[in-house]
């Protein structure tokens, strides 16, 4: 099993990344898909005009970030504490933890797949790439939303601190997100077209997150979320 890592300039600026996972002003980053799962939020609008819909919000949550394990399977990798490092160092640290525990789990569970490591914005992004890996991703991705929490005790378990990482498995995360990203700008456009505002399917934080922005690239229109999870869905308005 080998490792691609692409990690930053630690010298450079950090690059701008929009967050792939919050989704309107209420915050509960897991992480999604973030699927982000696990805590609320109260997402508001986003749309030309007004506050953009990502800014602050539904985030897969991170229940047990903080915790020193994972209570549910995730192994420890070690134990030294990494509460000192900060920015971009710490990103990396986590990304490496993330791929060392990983390859542990695929070697119990008798996956094959490369991992590929990078910095997003604010944020470690960690990928296992391969075939046949669909049953590391599950129905609707909730088998990787689980793996993508344990990964996360994991790494917290080892730099003392909460971690935003995102897990994606086979490229499912990248795909719904194009998937996501073409289902907004068509509701946007046709809502600002009927003036009649559309409710889309209940989603996860990840999902919603990446509707809020593509909505708010569209003039004339914003969207919102409502109801309470697992049924919290993305509504498309006309701006008034």
């Amino acid at each position: 099993m080998s490792q691609h890592i692409a990690q930053p300039d630690l010298d450079s600026p950090d690059p701008d990344a929009r967050e792939t996972i919050a989704d309107g002003p209420d915050s509960i980053d897991s992480d999604p898909m973030d699927p982000d799962t696990g805590g609320s939020d109260s997402d508001g609008s986003g749309g030309s005009g007004g506050a953009a819909a990502g800014s602050t919000a539904d985030q897969p949550a991170e229940s047990g970030g903080a915790q020193s394990g994972d209570g549910s399977g995730g192994e420890s990798v070690g134990g030294e504490s990494g509460g000192a490092e900060s920015g971009e160092a710490l990103l990396v640290r986590e990304g490496d933890i993330a791929a060392d525990y990983l390859e542990r789990l695929l070697d119990i569970l008798d996956y094959d797949g490369d991992i590929d490591l990078d910095v997003e914005g604010d944020r470690a992004a960690v990928a296992v790439v391969g075939s046949n890996l669909k049953g590391l991703i599950g129905t609707g991705g909730a088998t990787l939303d689980s793996l993508q929490e344990l990964t996360r005790l994991a790494v917290a378990q080892q730099t003392g601190v909460r971690t935003r990482l995102m897990l994606d498995v086979g490229g499912y995360r990248a795909q719904r997100r194009k998937e996501l990203t073409d289902l907004g700008h068509r509701t946007a456009e046709a809502v600002k077209g009927s003036g009649t505002k559309e409710k889309l399917a209940p989603m996860n934080p990840f999902e919603r997150k990446v509707v809020h922005d593509a909505v708010a690239s569209v003039a004339g229109v914003f969207s919102e979320s409502e109801g309470e999870e697992p049924s919290r869905c993305v509504v498309v308005l006309p701006q008034q």
